[in-house]
């Protein structure tokens, strides 16, 4: 039986599909305006293995993911800017320019990082007529409220608002977490926001109150009721979303369709960076993929490292720990060459053993030191390579991929030029012929000062 931790209600709890043999799944996917960093993308891994455990138990999974493209503000309390608008500002392009090329940048990471692309991609701009119809039904309610910057939610209307995030109301003061202005509550929240006068918004739409874009947790709400239902299995995002954005979606989901909106939530834990608190995308923190794929590392190695971590466990982050994955995964990677080209059959015990494990919330940690049992164990190679293959159906680590090709004497040639640059303090010439070596395929390490491996990349 697959359990899983349910946010709501604080406990790991056994998988009970609202249809049989079926799986409905919502991920929070990112907001366009910068690149996902890494701890954004450990969310993706964390929702990756979700998915791909719920397929090996055999539901029939639909997975959906939105694409935030217009309403996400610079502050939870519906005051600053446009997130989209902001990048706009920034790289001097236009608010569909900027959200088209990070949603290609996101989607290309997604892809180096081997998490599966959901069933359904849905952007907020796609679905506006959605997210207005949604705020009518608001309003025969009577749950909304206007005032001169937008449309409002009456969180006073409903009694269990806050249940995800164990909110004790009572003790929220007005102006504590967010200036009142003109809400009626500190934990109201805007579902339609009003274009300045004397400002044109390069998003906006028509609406029955006004012309304005929606409010960012209006989206997921009217997107994953559309593709998935009104009530449906199992809704993802970081921990960050707890409090405000997921706390939201459940208030005006239930609140519309008078029903259970989500059975179980599901949240992935912050990465943190030495002693600079979670990552986010300010300071020196902010790290994204490409910097460590420009630092040589296979990305998969970042996956790897994931994996050593439960997901409802902070992460710390250092290139040291990142170093060590890499060389682990490497390590792996020669093992599963030496076992030969022939595949054998699954070992039954070490499968049982693994589908207990993946079964009990995802317990990366525990799969990942069975991984090396296997490895060590004094089964037939055939049937350790046909295991770890079985084992990489969730893992992703492209273990059918890996292959060993003798290395070419042009490579050679130029790893002893390299050597020889290294030798004289030739700095620039040393990195620009590693990076010689990489384009052609592989990946040059330095053991000792006079010492290097060459490897095929793997991607």
């Amino acid at each position: 039986m697959l359990k899983i931790y349910n946010t709501l209600h604080r406990k790991k709890e056994i998988f009970k599909p609202i249809k049989k043999g079926k799986a409905g799944v919502y991920t929070c996917g990112p907001t366009v305006y910068n690149y996902a960093h890494l701890g954004n993308l450990r969310t993706y891994i964390f929702a990756d293995i979700l998915v791909r455990t719920l397929r090996y138990n055999k539901y029939k999974t639909k997975w959906v993911m939105n694409i935030t493209d217009v309403g996400h503000l610079t502050s939870d309390a519906d005051e600053g800017e446009d997130k989209l608008e902001k990048g706009a500002l920034r790289e001097k392009k236009s608010v569909w320019e900027i959200a088209q090329f990070y949603t290609d940048v996101f989607k290309k990471d997604i892809k180096l990082l081997n998490i599966a692309s959901p069933d359904i991609w849905c952007k907020a701009t796609d679905h506006i007529q959605e997210q207005i119809d949604l705020i009518k039904r608001l309003e025969k309610k009577g749950v909304i409220y206007k005032t001169s910057d937008g449309i409002y939610f009456n969180t006073s209307k409903i009694k269990d608002y806050g249940k995800l995030a164990g909110m004790d109301l009572e003790n929220i003061q007005a102006g504590k977490r967010v200036c009142l202005r003109e809400k009626k509550n500190p934990t109201d929240f805007a579902l339609w926001k009003f274009s300045p006068k004397n400002k044109k918004r390069q998003m906006e739409w028509n609406s029955p109150w006004g012309i304005g874009f929606p409010g960012w947790h209006l989206e997921c709400s009217a997107m994953s009721m559309k593709y998935l239902g009104e009530h449906f299995d199992i809704h993802t995002g970081g921990i960050d979303h707890i409090p405000v954005h997921h706390t939201n979606e459940i208030a005006q989901s239930e609140t519309a369709t008078g029903k259970k909106f989500v059975n179980y939530w599901m949240h992935g834990e912050f990465l943190v960076i030495d002693k600079k608190g979670k990552m986010a995308k300010s300071g020196e923190n902010f790290i994204i993929l490409k910097k460590i794929i420009k630092k040589r590392f296979n990305p998969l190695s970042y996956r790897y490292l994931c994996f050593l971590t439960h997901y409802r466990k902070q992460l710390q982050f250092s290139w040291e720990a990142l170093i060590s994955a890499q060389n682990a995964l490497n390590n792996l990677y020669e093992k599963f060459f030496n076992l030969g080209k022939k595949i054998g059959k699954v070992d039954k015990n070490f499968q049982e053993k693994f589908i207990t494990l993946i079964n009990d919330d995802l317990n990366m940690p525990l799969v990942m030191a069975l991984l090396q049992k296997v490895f060590n164990s004094n089964i037939k190679d055939e049937n350790k390579k046909a295991t770890v293959l079985e084992f990489d159906k969730i893992l992703g680590l492209n273990f059918n991929k890996v292959e060993r090709k003798t290395v070419p004497k042009i490579i050679i040639d130029l790893a002893e030029k390299r050597l020889k640059a290294r030798k004289e303090k030739n700095w620039n010439l040393s990195d620009k012929l590693r990076d010689d070596i990489e384009k052609k395929g592989y990946i040059i390490e330095d053991i000792f000062q006079d010492k290097y491996i060459i490897k095929p990349k793997i991607n």
